[in-house]
This record gives structure tokens, sequence and C-alpha cells, in this order.
């Protein structure tokens, strides 16, 4: 008998232990109800907070996930025969445009021959986003002169290259207003890998805080994001010392373009955790020859981890494609594998390689650097880089959208805190309708279709009203929300927890 009682407590207490870790793990791919969601934008493709979603016509129509392009700019190349792996932000107070970039040029043996390239990252700003100017600032030598745009080298000015701006708590800035990750290599063990460095102005980087992260020869752009969940560093990179690390055949070497993942938990010591591989191209890659992945940008927002996906056909075309995770390690992936930034026609100046990254907010719009070749990934002599622009309104790379009969996106139980109630929606083709429901689906007084002023219109904050009634009245309580799409795009839901002037 007290062996009995003895294994009970021994597992009662074990789950006890492991419930946080499980209510953790539920609210990362599915959320406890009701959800809290607070006045953050609730994307809706992917599941997450939707319960739901059916067409009324539901023998013939569906209600379906649409991908939305960025559209390319006019004005592209915006930087010509200038190029890499390309970061840009805006400043907040000023509203300049700055720009790092990855640059190369060959390196040559005593014959003439080149023996692989020589990296460094560059600079350039623009007021306005589309004319840029390249500074000549006379920090380093390159190209045998000091009048040039560049801005880093790497600790030990031998190589710098995959620069990527950091988008970290205050707290772990070091009073360092911009913060850069990179990638060195041919400096030596307990230096070449990934590092950081601090700078006050985005031009003069101090060297004095440059810090290794991980001593990985992952030759491509590594991605740092903060995980405000977990409260860890998560970098996206290639696990190069576990494959390609020697010579010999594939079977032995394996293939190392992948995309993999570690945690750190600072920016300013080594980290300890080894990558895992979790991105493998699948049968639809191998469709198209696609059999590599060069790496993966990834940014973290309203929940999502977003990352810029390149896909690699040896020795040719690299594209880029989104990908997106709630966790940041099970991505998702458009079944049609749409280009978010596409490979430009034939003998375009982006018609070999497209490097995608995140996007800058410009007012409503979401605005997409990229680097891309006008040659394939082997032909590195001739091909020639530039610097373009993808523009999309804000938040709206994939909808739902209604049938032309109709269709319903129905949400998971919500503890209502707002003011009011905002839609980034497309209903210029149709109509939008939202009517309230509890937990069970009763339809709340005041709060049916039939209540609701239809929205027909397109716009990324449609506010929804009711005729007699208040969405505000119902703070506290658990609803559902019901959307009903005639022929319309739903991108996002938000609460508005501040009350109108």
């Amino acid at each position: 008998m007290y062996y009995h009682i003895a294994v009970r407590i021994f597992f009662s207490c074990l789950m006890i232990s492991l419930l946080p870790l499980s209510l953790e793990a539920q609210s990362r791919s599915l959320p406890a109800e009701p959800v809290e969601i607070g006045s953050t934008p609730q994307f809706v493709f992917d599941n997450y907070i939707v319960d739901n979603h059916y067409a009324l016509k539901y023998k013939r129509e569906t209600v379906e996930r649409v991908f939305h392009a960025p559209q390319k700019h006019p004005a592209n190349p915006l930087v010509a025969g200038e190029g890499g792996y390309v970061a840009v932000r805006r400043d907040p107070e000023s509203g300049k445009f700055r720009m790092w970039y990855q640059t190369h040029t060959p390196r040559l043996d005593s014959k003439g021959k080149q023996k692989g390239s020589n990296y460094a990252i560059a600079y350039g700003e623009s007021t306005d986003g589309l004319k840029w100017t390249l500074p000549q600032l006379d920090l380093y030598e390159w190209k045998g002169s000091r009048q040039n745009n560049i801005v880093w080298k790497g600790i030990t000015d031998a190589r710098a290259s995959g620069p990527c701006l950091l988008d970290v708590p205050e707290a772990e800035r070091k009073g360092y207003r911009y913060l850069m990750s990179y990638h060195t290599g041919g400096a030596g063990k307990g230096v070449n890998g990934i590092r950081v460095v601090g700078s006050q102005d985005g031009i003069h980087w101090d060297k004095s805080s440059d810090s290794l992260l991980a001593e990985l020869h992952s030759d491509t752009l590594n991605s740092i994001v903060y995980d405000p969940v977990t409260a860890q560093y998560v970098m996206y990179c290639r696990a190069k010392h576990i494959y390609r690390t020697f010579s010999g055949a594939i079977l032995d070497t394996g293939a190392s373009r992948r995309v993999a993942r570690m945690t750190g938990d600072s920016l300013w010591s080594e980290w300890t955790s080894e990558p895992q591989n979790i991105l493998i191209p699948d049968a639809l890659d191998a469709d198209k020859q696609f059999h590599f992945f060069y790496g993966m940008p990834v940014r973290y927002h309203a929940g999502i981890f977003w990352g810029a996906l390149w896909p690699f056909k040896m020795n040719t075309d690299i594209v880029t494609e989104l990908a997106f995770s709630r966790d940041g390690i099970q991505f998702e992936r458009l079944p049609g594998r749409p280009q978010l930034i596409a490979l430009g026609e034939a003998d375009s100046w982006d018609d070999g390689m497209v490097f995608g990254t995140d996007w800058v907010d410009v007012g409503d719009e979401w605005w997409f650097y990229y680097s891309a070749y006008d040659g394939p990934h082997g032909d590195p002599t001739s091909r020639q880089p530039g610097i373009g622009l993808a523009t999309i309104k804000k938040e709206r790379l994939i909808s739902l959208h209604g049938p032309r009969g109709g269709g319903v996106v129905i949400t998971r139980q919500l503890r209502w805190q707002g003011e009011r109630l905002f839609l980034n929606a497309d209903a210029s083709q149709g109509e939008i309708k939202v009517r309230l429901s509890d937990a069970k689906r009763k339809v709340l007084k005041g709060f049916d279709y039939e209540d609701c002023v239809p929205l027909r219109t397109d716009s990324l904050r449609h506010e929804v009203k009711w005729n007699e009634t208040s969405i505000a009245a119902l703070q506290g309580q658990i609803i559902r929300l019901e959307i009903y799409l005639q022929d319309a795009d739903l991108f996002t839901f938000q609460a508005d927890t501040e009350t109108t002037e």
C-alpha cells in the first residue's frame, strides 16, 4: 500500500513541476482561453486566435488564406552596383533612413587568380528612403583607398559580413544606440564566428564592446531576435560545424545549407547552446530543385516570428519566401510557396538572386529593402549587385478571404478589455459585419449582424460599430467575435483601450 501511495505522490509532484512548462508550451502553439489580447494586433491567418471559419455555401466555397506579395518600387534599383545582405532602420527622431550592407571585393593570389573575397560593412543614408547617399567617411582602407563608405571591418579589421541590426530591451544595450551582429573569419580560434558590437551613431563602432556570441562558421546572415516570452535571444544560422566540416563525399559531410536555431541569455557573453536544424527542404522544394536554404532573417512582431526564407537552387537561383511561427521553432510555409519578393524578369537587375529581409514601418506601409544580383550564385565574377525596395500596406501579407456567398471567421474566447474594436480589412468589393457572442456562441443582445453598421471600404483601421450599443460596455466579459466576410479580406483585429476624445 505504501508503495502505491509513494508512486501516486511522485507522479503528482512530477505533474505539478511540469505544469508551468506545459502551460507555456500551450500558450505558444494554442492559447489558453479566455485569451487576453490587450491592444496587440491579432493576425487571423494562422488560426492561433481563430477557433473556426467556414463558408455559407460550404459545398462550393470556402474561407481561404490568401498571400499578398509586396510590390517592387518602380525606382529600383535604388542603389546600383553595390549591395550584399542589407539592414535598414529609420531614425525615430529625424526620420532619416539608414542602411548597413555587406560589400566585398575579390582577394587575389600572386598570379592574379581569385582566392576568395574580402568582406566589410558599408553605410548609406536617405531622407525619403528612395534616393540614397553613400558618404565618403575615410574610416577604413578598402580597395586601396580610404575614400569609401566602409564603417566596419570586424574585430581584427580583416573581415565583417552578414550585418544584422538588433532590436533588444533597453537594459541589454549597455547604453549603445545601435547594436549589430556580424560574422568574421580568418581571425583565429576563439575570435572567429558570430559577434556583436555597439555604436552610438551607427558609423563609429566601439571595438571595445565587440563580443563573441558563437564560435560558428555560419557564412550567411545570422539573424538574432529577442523572444519576449522566454526572455532569450534566438539566432537563426547554419550548423556548419556539424555538416560540411571536412572534405570528402556528400555521404560523409552532409549538407550545411539548412536553417538552424540556437539561443543565448546574453548579447555580451558566449552562448553555450548548440544549434539545431529546424527547417529542411521538403518535397515541394524538390519539385523545383530548391534543395538548400541559404539563410532566414527573422523578425518578431505581434506574437509571430516572421521569416524571410532563402531557398537555393544549386548553383543558380536564390529566392525569398515567407515562413512564420508562433514559438520560433515550428515554422509554417504557404503550400503554393509564393515568393515574398519575386525574382526579376530575365535580364533585369534582380533576375539571379534575391535576398529579402524584414521591413521598415513607413506610415501605413511596410517597406522591404532587399539585395539582389543579376546573375546566378555560381557566377561570382560577372554578376552585379543592387539594392531595391518592395512595399505593402501595414500587416497585410496574409488574409482570410470570405467568398462571394459569404463566410464567417469566429475567434476563440476573449476576455474583452477594449473601448473599441478595429479591423485591418479590405471590404471594397463586398461587405463585413461583426456580431458578438458568449463562450457558447449565444448572441449578445444588441450585437447581432443586423445591429452592426456594415463595412464596405478598404481601411487599415475600420472601427466596428453597432446601432444602439457599444463594445466598451462588455469590458471584463468573455466574448467571441463572429466576423462575416462577403467577398472581403480580413488581416487583423485589434482592441483599442483608449477612449475617444
